[in-house]
């Protein structure tokens, strides 16, 4: 028995032994290359020798970086935060832990400058839409200064001919979902479990609260509200506070426009403005487009551009391939 076992151990150990050199040869890729001196790289990282690291680049253990990445100056991996695919990284971001950045897709991923993806967000991977097909490219565009927190999910477009975008300037709660397709502006803060669906258009200066779905292809305007637990199946107009089950229109975001530097006469001009559209006290019942004409011809107001705005928003919500706006309700303040 014993001369067996040393006739399997002659022939067994060469090859095992072949398998961990040729095991650690394939994970020790940090190792086979000169860095930037000013570059740390732990030494239990993968870091594949084709990526492009840039100066002042913290890689921490067990990250993974791959072939085709482009990391910027000053970049931070935590420990275990992962890059796939087509990715680049602009200027000073950082990957908390557990982080997951691209996909091995056709595409790519872009995320600008001073970014912080959270402790275990998603982000560039494969949309959850039947209609992607295996092969097809696929992107995301993020842009610089937006704050992504923990177990968020950003998925690319589902077709060569669309992206996902996302401006600059953003706060993303924790685990909020931004589906493929979706166009988000500048400076949104989205509460956590903000959830939105595919092709979903948010301007600037939008804010949800907790819980919040949104339809996909809905358009929800500059300075809107979208309150706790909503669910919006249908276009929310610039400058608008809704909530509810199925949200419904609850006046003006009032204290929004006070926040970001809307005068008080433009507030009580779009005021009055709202209130001729959905609070009117017209003897004689006028339908919601004759309500914007007859708003549009009130020079006094319609010529104020913050009026204007809110007028083009919402007959914009009304054309081709649009929702229509939220539920109003003519009677509630009449």
């Amino acid at each position: 028995m014993n001369s067996l076992l040393k006739a399997r151990e002659r022939v067994f150990s060469p090859l095992i032994s072949s398998s961990i050199r040729s095991l650690s040869s394939s994970l020790s890729y940090s190792h086979e290359v000169a860095r930037d001196s000013q570059v740390f790289i732990h030494p239990s990282a993968v870091v594949h020798p084709s990526a492009v690291i840039g100066k002042g680049v913290s890689v921490g253990p067990y990250c993974t970086v791959g072939s085709s990445v482009k990391l910027g100056d000053g970049c931070k991996l935590y420990p275990c935060s992962h890059i796939f695919g087509n990715t680049e990284l602009g200027d000073s971001c950082v990957l908390m832990t557990g982080a997951v950045v691209g996909d091995e897709l056709p595409g790519y991923t872009v995320i600008g400058g001073n970014n912080i993806i959270g402790h275990h967000a998603v982000v560039g991977v494969k949309c959850q839409d039947l209609k992607y097909k295996h092969g097809d490219e696929c992107f995301l565009c993020i842009g610089n200064n937006n704050e992504i927190r923990e177990f968020c999910s950003i998925h690319r477009s589902s077709k060569s001919s669309d992206k996902t975008v996302i401006g600059d300037n953003n706060l993303i709660m924790g685990s909020c979902h931004i589906a493929h397709d979706c166009k988000i502006g500048d400076r949104n803060i989205f509460a956590n479990n903000t959830l939105l669906a595919g092709h979903v258009i948010v301007e600037d200066y939008t804010h949800t609260a907790g819980a919040t779905v949104i339809h996909q292809f809905c358009h929800i305007g500059s300075f809107a509200f979208i309150g706790g637990g909503s669910v919006v199946s249908q276009d929310v107009p610039k400058y608008m506070m809704v909530t509810g089950e199925r949200a419904e229109l609850r006046g003006l975001n009032l204290e929004g426009l006070r926040r970001n530097g809307f005068t008080m006469s433009e507030m009580k001009s779009l005021r009055a403005a709202y209130r001729k559209i959905f609070m009117s006290t017209e003897t004689v019942p006028l339908s919601l487009d004759e309500r914007l004409t007859k708003m549009e011809q009130n020079q006094e107001l319609y010529s104020i551009p913050a009026v204007g705005a809110m007028l083009q928003s919402i007959r914009d919500s009304f054309a081709e391939g649009r929702r229509g706006i939220c539920k109003f309700r003519y009677w509630l303040n009449s």
